[in-house]
């Protein structure tokens, strides 16, 4: 079985302002709202994808009562921590340009958090844990990192998708996978990283550092895969790209749902590129039939070293 945790849902509210104008009043052309959070969205793409998932984290109030329902309209199973005060908002405006206000979330207790670890100690070798997203101030720093060295011992697969200290602490602790973008892998390492090539000898050090498997994604520019010694290019599919949230989450849920299926690296690598695509070309997450359409544009070749 696969578990995502995200341990700061929200509702996404997308406004979309035609004509928008600071210091007036501007009324809204378009609105659409979609539960939100790095680990949801890969429950819902996985979904999609005819894969099941467990989706697990902390939800409170009306706002956590939106975002579950929802989750359980389209057939999610999830195993939420119910916290007092209420889920957080993320608003999306889009203006021509897009601006993002996130809001801040619930604060944490300590029984909170011992009710989500009892949670995930059902556990076992084989399953997957998805931990996406940042760290609530209420939870300690190297809480990523605690989970991944527990159940990685227990030869669960543990997927980290975030940046900065926290990518870096969990290395140690060899997780299956994790998704450093190519802005997150110049911050790792401290350097100004532009082009494929320049990622190849970083995206070694993180595999040297500890991890598995290494999915660098470079947005526009196509993706590159560290497997067992080997480095594997993926062309990325022509379109135009209509929202950016949640294509990285796409990502890992192609990859880990096919490979979950196949255990076969590089068709997983192919349709996790065609699923963050998908999700780019279109106003809410990828859908199967997008996925499919985009599949045979994206070409995976290994690079020789």
């Amino acid at each position: 079985m696969i578990y995502t945790v995200t341990l700061n849902p929200s509702i996404d509210y997308i406004v979309e302002v035609d004509d928008f104008h600071l210091d007036h009043l501007n009324r809204v052309d378009r609105e659409s709202k979609f539960p939100g959070g790095k680990g949801i969205n890969v429950s819902r793409v996985l979904n999609t994808i005819d894969i099941q998932s467990i989706a697990l984290g902390f939800l409170g109030g009306f706002t956590g009562q939106f975002i579950q329902q929802t989750l359980e309209s389209e057939g999610i199973h999830t195993d939420f921590v119910n916290v007092e005060e209420d889920s957080r908002i993320n608003i999306k405006l889009k203006t021509g340009q897009e601006t993002e206000i996130n809001g801040q979330g619930p604060a944490l207790t300590e029984q909170n958090i011992q009710d989500l670890i009892q949670k995930l100690d059902v556990l076992q070798e084989g399953d997957m844990l998805v931990l996406a997203g940042s760290i609530p101030p209420s939870l300690p720093k190297t809480f990523y990192s605690d989970l991944t060295k527990k159940y990685s011992k227990r030869s669960v697969k543990v997927v980290v998708d975030a940046g900065g200290p926290v990518l870096a602490e969990v290395l140690q602790d060899k997780p299956f996978l994790v998704k450093p973008n190519h802005h997150e892998l110049s911050e790792l390492f401290g350097v100004t990283i532009r082009t494929a090539e320049e990622i190849i000898p970083y995206g070694k050090k993180v595999v040297e550092m500890g991890a598995q498997n290494v999915i660098v994604s470079m947005a526009g520019e196509g993706a590159l895969l560290f497997t067992n010694g080997k480095v594997y290019s993926a062309t990325v599919p022509k379109g135009q790209v209509v929202n950016s949230v949640g294509a990285g989450d796409s990502l890992v849920a192609g990859f880990i749902g096919t490979y979950s299926k196949e255990q076969d690296f590089i068709k997983a690598f192919q349709v996790a590129v065609a699923t963050g695509s998908a999700t780019a070309f279109s106003r809410d997450l990828a859908t199967k039939e997008k996925i499919d359409s985009l599949l045979d544009q994206v070409i995976v070749k290994e690079l020789s070293q």
